[in-house]
């Protein structure tokens, strides 16, 4: 059995299946909605219900409160269909945004690597190659937990002629799958995978130069932007700043110095901000927004922002960035969500996740 939806104010409507959420069969029509944990914890995907009939299914009571269920609003990600039905949601214009339906891949473990003490290298070859933009990222189905959220470390070009993505996940403490990806995966496994998702990419129709701002396992998806533009000849002023703790957690430091070496447009700043006193390290110690704001000189008019990372650190660039005059229209984010990021309260200064 199947219902209809009909997505205001795009005028469309496309068929759901019956127990498939309404955020899921939007993606895999290749249309957007807003959303960003998709399991209902953080509320970005809200929308309103403007007739029909939906089960809220597990939505979060902090992230869909219940006079907000009184209104008619739900949480896409959670939704199901009980009859047919409209919403209207808040669909922003990106004219750099191509239209790839999420599909489902069948995906082999081909190696696993160690990037740093916390983070490995997962290394899966695809059924099929999957087609998205760089900076996106693919939801894999751990056993016995459920679906995670990993951006694509590798460019379109290499996945395209090899099938295979790179996954740069980190072992979180308590974080049931990121345990099972450290400590039970192995090469030869296989996963389920499905993408591509997420609406963190080069706004490449701006012409304007780019600031990329990472940390931790956060550089996944500014490697595969940086690396594709860089291979398609891209000429604009792209700058790199990137933070760790210390010497042994800058994976792929080796990578960017050569990328910088071989672009004259491409400039690499790394910052440690917990690197121990007396060692030989001799860039800039401090985080990632301060790295930005002393290479800088304090001023970042005229940039694009793209910041991926944890979200202190994502809060502190933003108000960073703001002080020097670059404002929300020009500053895209991906924030790295467990369920307790995704329950606190969102920075005042930043309407998007």
């Amino acid at each position: 059995m199947s219902y209809q939806l009909t997505i205001e104010p795009l005028g469309t409507t496309i068929e759901v299946e019956e127990g498939q959420t309404v955020l899921d069969a939007v993606l895999r029509q290749g249309l957007y909605l807003p959303h960003a944990c998709g399991h209902g914890l953080c509320g970005t995907c809200k929308v309103q219900v403007c007739d029909g009939e939906v089960d809220h299914g597990a939505a979060n009571p902090f992230a869909l409160m219940d006079f907000e269920r009184d209104d008619g609003k739900t949480l896409a990600c959670c939704a199901t269909l009980q009859a047919d039905t409209t919403i209207e949601a808040d669909i922003d214009e990106e004219p750099d945004a191509r239209v790839i339906p999420v599909r489902d891949f069948a995906a082999t473990v081909s190696r696993i690597e160690d990037l740093t003490p916390t983070i490995k290298a997962i290394h899966l070859q695809l059924d099929k190659a999957i087609d998205f933009q760089a900076g996106q990222y693919v939801q894999v189905e751990i056993p016995g937990v459920g679906s995670r959220a990993f951006s694509i470390a590798n460019h379109p070009a290499d996945v395209a002629a090899t099938k295979g993505i790179e996954l740069n996940v980190r072992k979180l403490p308590g974080g049931a799958g990121t345990t099972w990806l450290h400590e039970q995966l192995k090469a030869g496994d296989r996963l389920r995978v499905a993408g591509p998702y997420g609406r963190f990419f080069v706004r490449e129709s701006a012409r304007q130069p780019m600031l990329f701002m990472a940390g931790g396992s956060g550089l996944s998806s500014p490697r595969s932007m940086i690396v594709d533009l860089l291979s398609r000849g891209c000429t604009l002023p792209i700058t790199l700043v990137y933070g760790q703790r210390s010497r042994e957690e800058l994976y792929y430091d080796a990578e960017f110095r050569a990328l910088a070496e071989q672009h004259a447009n491409f400039t690499y700043v790394p910052a440690l901000s917990h690197e121990p006193e007396g060692s030989d390290w001799d860039g800039y110690r401090g985080f990632v927004h301060e790295a930005a704001k002393a290479h800088f000189g304090g001023s970042f008019a005229g940039q694009k922002a793209y910041l991926c990372g944890p979200p202190p650190m994502i809060e502190a660039c933003i108000a960073t960035l703001m002080q020097g005059r670059l404002f929300e229209r020009d500053i895209y984010t991906e924030k790295f969500l467990s369920a307790a990021d995704a329950q606190a309260t969102r920075s005042p200064l930043f309407r998007q996740v």
